[in-house]
């Protein structure tokens, strides 16, 4: 053990400079909440909220839980939904000056720590909907701070409490798991190895593990099911997101540019090498070994944002001691900030007003529009199909999209629509085409997937008059089913997957 780190006064909290900070990222992210509508992935944890269980094909059930109980205190309202996100990213800013606190910083560094988490894509965009890549990130950066302050004081209390927030952070991603992993292997080899000795952390990973068990029996019970979901985000990640050639130009431009990445780079390099950080040093290297692993497996390059934190505090701190160079340190003041919330906010949050989306194409960042406009004026253009049809009674109507179908089974309920069902990704086990059903309204780009019918036809196009991700997407409408659901929807899951 090393005593100079142990033993270390840290400065009082800079109350004005981080909590300024957290105000001022919490003002776009409340002024952004209601630009649009709900994001794909929101109208899905709220269509798996109405089929709460112990776990989902491709996620544990804290998120689900959240979006279901946020949407009962007030139906409808995408501000409401998007509180804890909010909350989670302006806490894991404050989160991110305390672990600058905890290494020695004072004031200067503590706000320089909160700014640069402030104006990072990732979390900046984060706080704008309800996802696991919000909640995961926070979770992450609230255990680093427990880690590091036990390093600095030797006090085994927080050692507890990292079990609890690791149970939580496994409740909304598995990711955690690979972190502990990681991070055992570097205090072994690099320490300090005292605190896996300690019995508190061991007495958090009970708590961690049974908190645990319903969800793996869960997994356990459907064939873990999250495993193949694993290989699936691979080979979407390969064929849409660049695969492992972008990974890494991906991880530092979601960390912000220019202070972001550069303070993201600066603060690893530090943690590696500074002699004062030697006991912190296992953390660098868990840093370098969850990017090695998530690459390994063609993951996705926000899979390590929940690094970012610690990194930063440290560069802040390295400022402040005036360890960096003039260069470094110039680069850490308020113009620079301000420049780069200039170039970050229009990419990361929806500032644009909607009506300008048509004829705007160009305007960034047209993934809001893509993901959050549309979805209501769908359901309306689905029921208008479905309304015209002979044999409603025995209709299903099946999507190609998971984002499809939540928006349907949200939007669809109130206007005549029977409970959708899709074979992609996680909805797949919320609803199953009944037996009565013979005939399906397939929403779809692809209906050659539709195997099992005697007939497939045209059944239109969905016209929702703004640039969304349902506009123009074809339906189809197929019938005469020539075998059971049984046999027919396990099928249409593996190619939907």
């Amino acid at each position: 053990m090393t005593e100079p780190v142990a033993t270390r006064a840290i400065a009082p909290f800079a109350r004005a400079g981080v909590l300024t900070v957290a105000g001022l990222l919490a003002i776009p992210l409340l002024l952004t909440a209601n630009r649009y509508g709900y994001f794909g992935d929101e109208l899905y944890f709220l269509a798996a909220g109405r089929h709460l269980s112990w776990g989902y094909v491709d996620q544990p059930p804290l998120l689900p839980l959240l979006a279901k109980g946020m949407d009962a205190l007030v139906p409808g309202s995408p501000l409401v939904l998007r509180i804890p996100a909010m909350l989670a990213m302006v806490a894991a800013a404050v989160l991110t000056a305390l672990i600058a606190r905890e290494l020695g910083g004072r004031a200067k560094a503590q706000t320089v720590a909160a700014a640069t988490f402030a104006v990072s894509t990732q979390f900046l965009g984060s706080g704008h909907y309800l996802a696991t890549s919000t909640i995961d990130p926070f979770l992450w950066t609230f255990l680093l701070w427990l880690l590091v302050r036990w390093i600095r004081t030797r006090q085994d209390g927080p050692l507890v409490w990292a079990g609890v927030v690791t149970a939580f952070a496994l409740y909304t991603k598995l990711l955690i798991g690979g972190f502990w992993v990681v991070a055992g292997i570097a205090l072994l080899v690099c320490g300090p190895r005292e605190l896996l000795r300690r019995p508190k952390l061991w007495l958090g990973a009970g708590i961690a593990v049974v908190a645990l068990v319903p969800t793996l029996l869960w997994q356990a019970t459907h064939g873990w099911p999250q495993l193949g979901m694993g290989a699936a985000i691979s080979a979407e990640v390969a064929h849409t997101w660049g695969g492992r050639a972008l990974f890494l130009p991906s991880a530092l431009v979601v960390a912000g540019l220019p202070i972001g990445v550069v303070l993201l780079c600066y603060g690893l390099w530090r943690l590696l090498r500074a002699p004062w950080l030697r006991e912190y040093r296992f953390l660098g290297w868990t840093a370098l070994g969850l990017a090695a692993l998530v690459l390994a497996v063609n993951g996705r390059s926000y899979y390590v944002a929940g690094m970012f934190g610690v990194c930063w505090a440290v560069a802040a701190v390295e400022i402040e001691r005036r360890q960096a160079s003039r260069w470094w340190r110039r680069l850490a003041t308020w113009p620079v900030y301000v420049l780069t919330a200039v170039l970050v906010v229009p990419v990361a949050l929806p500032v644009w007003p909607q009506e300008w989306l048509a004829d705007h194409p160009s305007v960034p960042h047209q993934v809001f529009a893509f993901a959050e406009v549309g979805w209501p004026e769908s359901a309306r253009s689905v029921a208008r199909a479905y309304g015209t049809l002979p044999g409603r009674g025995h209709t299903a109507v099946v999507t190609e999209s998971y984002w499809q179908a939540s928006a349907l089974d949200y939007f669809g309920r109130d206007l005549g629509l029977p409970e959708p069902a899709s074979p992609n990704r996680g909805y797949a086990t919320l609803v199953t085409p009944p037996e009565s059903a013979t005939d399906v309204l397939y929403v779809g780009e692809n209906p050659r997937l539709l195997t099992g019918f005697a007939n497939v036809r045209p059944a239109g196009k969905i016209e929702t008059g703004v640039p969304g991700a349902s506009e123009g997407t074809p339906m189809w409408l197929a019938t005469g089913r020539t075998e059971p659901w049984s046999t027919l929807w396990p099928r249409l899951v593996n190619t939907h997957t």
